[in-house]
């Protein structure tokens, strides 16, 4: 039986400590591995386009339906590592990942890789990333933003450090061994994740948990919810498409596949930059600021044709927006709603990313086949300036300091 999340501290051991920083290396490690295969899937768009007779919307959507899978899944890992703790969940994400990138690299028929990528994945990412956050918030206090800033740095350094190695063995082997040795070393990264996670010693408090009604009555919550309809419409464009398109303009694909690393390695200097300040400043200010970033980016990327030096800009300020919005939402749903129960919050909000991500590489890929490159560009800019909108539905003054 579980102990409760409220169980007493010891003082080598509690909030704040020395181990609670281990736990935020298990979250780094978790995040890094799961996202860091998930963003790489544009190294293999081409591959896996060109071998299937497949076009960009039906490319696409293996990633919509992936990112689909571990946001709504979430919900439910959310709610689940809150009972059960850390290592049941991160040792299920460890065989799903050898399972699925296995099995992909078997399918015959894209339809397949809808099923085998989108399950193993997708459930990988649900058990890493929403309840890896929520137990780093368990762990921490005083410098909880910091915290999670460090942990959900994993997701920039992973597709950083993954998108030229999968071209490396794309070159090499071929994208479906490349698939299988990612799987097998995806799955031992999470095994070292989990031996090092722990449930987070939580003080006992007299706050209630809010239910999914109370949060989904709360304006504030829907204003959060809205923008991540919209943000997920539009955040996993780059990763899917900046490859491709700038093979299309003459750009190598080595040179390509760096770009989409670039967005992974300034997204980490958004994640420790702007999360770090998030402790010292206004976080909804700061989220807003990262929310404007992205949208502004986009100018950079619908005018620069076959320009490196300009996608390669564009890569590191969208990259450093993208960065502070993933280090600087999950501070601010603690600061709002409060860290008991943070799990079932984060899952319930995450559902509304996978609304967008589910339609967003989709309809952005239909855009591209049916016009072009520009007119795709800009649906996902306008997208993103809408979400930046919501956050103003947010009132500062709703925030607990």
């Amino acid at each position: 039986m579980p102990l409760p999340a409220t169980a007493p501290t010891d003082g080598s051991a509690g909030i704040d400590s020395p181990r609670a920083w281990l736990i935020v290396v298990a979250a780094f490690l978790s995040t890094f591995t799961g996202f860091g295969l998930v963003y790489s899937f544009g190294v293999f768009f081409e591959a896996m386009s060109e071998e299937f007779h497949a076009g960009s919307a039906a490319t696409a959507f293996m990633i919509a339906v992936t990112s689909a899978i571990y946001f709504t899944l979430g919900l439910w890992t959310g709610r689940l590592g809150d009972r059960v703790g850390p290592k049941p969940l991160l040792v299920a994400a460890a065989v799903c990942i050898a399972g699925g990138m296995i099995a992909t690299s078997r399918v015959d028929s894209i339809v397949v890789g809808y099923l085998t990528y989108g399950l193993g994945l997708g459930i990988a990412v649900a058990c890493a990333y929403v309840p890896m956050v929520a137990f780093v918030g368990g762990w921490f206090r005083t410098r909880r933003t910091t915290a999670l800033g460090v942990a959900v740095s994993g997701i920039g350094v992973g597709t950083l450090v993954m998108a030229p190695i999968s071209q490396a063995l794309v070159d090499a082997y071929g994208w479906r061994q490349a698939f299988v040795v990612l799987g097998v070393g995806g799955a031992v990264v999470m095994l070292i994740a989990a031996a090092l996670a722990k449930r987070p010693p939580l003080a006992p408090s007299d706050e209630p948990v809010r239910t999914f009604r109370q949060l989904l009555a709360n304006r504030q919550f829907l204003a959060l919810y809205a923008n991540g309809i919209l943000i997920g419409l539009a955040i996993l464009i780059p990763f899917v498409f900046m490859k491709n398109y700038a093979v299309g303009r003459g750009v190598s694909p080595a040179s390509a596949a760096v770009l989409v690393g670039v967005i992974g390695a300034s997204s980490v200097v958004g994640r420790l930059g702007l999360g770090s300040l998030g402790s010292r400043f206004d976080s909804l200010g700061l989220l807003r600021f990262s929310f404007l970033l992205m949208s502004l980016s986009y100018f950079l990327w619908l005018f620069a044709g076959g320009g490196f030096g300009m996608l390669l800009t564009f890569a590191v300020v969208f990259g450093i927006g993208y960065g502070g919005y993933i280090a600087l939402m999950p501070a601010t749903i603690a600061t709002v709603f409060g860290p008991v129960g943070m799990g079932r919050t984060l899952g319930l909000l995450y559902t509304s990313a996978a609304i967008g991500g589910l339609l967003g590489p989709t309809m952005i890929g239909a855009i591209i086949d049916a016009t072009s490159y520009r007119w795709g560009i800009i649906t996902t800019m306008v997208m993103i300036f809408a979400a930046f909108a919501c956050l103003y539905l947010v009132r500062r003054d709703a925030e607990r300091h």
